[in-house]
């Protein structure tokens, strides 16, 4: 079977079994690794993409799910949110192992795209999921919040 997304702004067709799940099929049929394996069961989030602008488990979903959609993964974010991340990320010093990053930049840009300045609260809710065996969670928020004021024209 045959399946037809985008990936990154890029067409792909998918053959093979549709019930693979999408992090298999792009780290090793697309060649994009920055998606992590963490858990396999969407508990940790380090396998975090969009999927048609909604941060998704790309762990447990299986790529018939996908025929038609839109995907992005980290090495796909782009754009005034993307680069805000990624500034603020790198201001704060935030990873340590760096493993579960790939998926915080991914939870943390879906939620700055809905919510521009989110309170802590909701930085919790739209974070919650996303685990960090470092516990780098204060530096992730506070990073957020960083990004949100690169976002409304902050300090450079």
């Amino acid at each position: 079977m045959t399946i037809h997304f985008t990936v990154n702004g890029r067409a792909v067709s998918v053959d093979g079994d549709p019930s693979r799940p999408l992090l298999w099929v792009l780290r090793e049929t697309l060649q994009l690794t920055g998606t992590k394996f963490g858990c396999g069961a969407a508990q940790c989030g380090a396998c975090t993409v969009h999927v048609d602008g909604r941060a998704r488990r790309s762990c447990v979903l299986p790529v018939l799910s996908l025929e038609g959609t839109a995907v992005t993964t980290i090495e796909g974010l782009a754009g005034e949110v993307g680069d805000a991340l990624v500034r603020a990320w790198t201001e704060l010093d935030v990873p340590q192992c760096g493993w579960c990053q790939t998926g915080q930049i991914m939870s943390a840009a879906a939620l700055l795209s809905e919510r521009r300045e989110p309170s802590d609260a909701e930085i919790d809710v739209g974070m919650s999921g996303n685990a960090c065996r470092c516990a780098t969670y204060v530096r992730i928020r506070k990073a957020i919040h960083r990004a949100s004021a690169l976002l409304k024209g902050g300090a450079r």
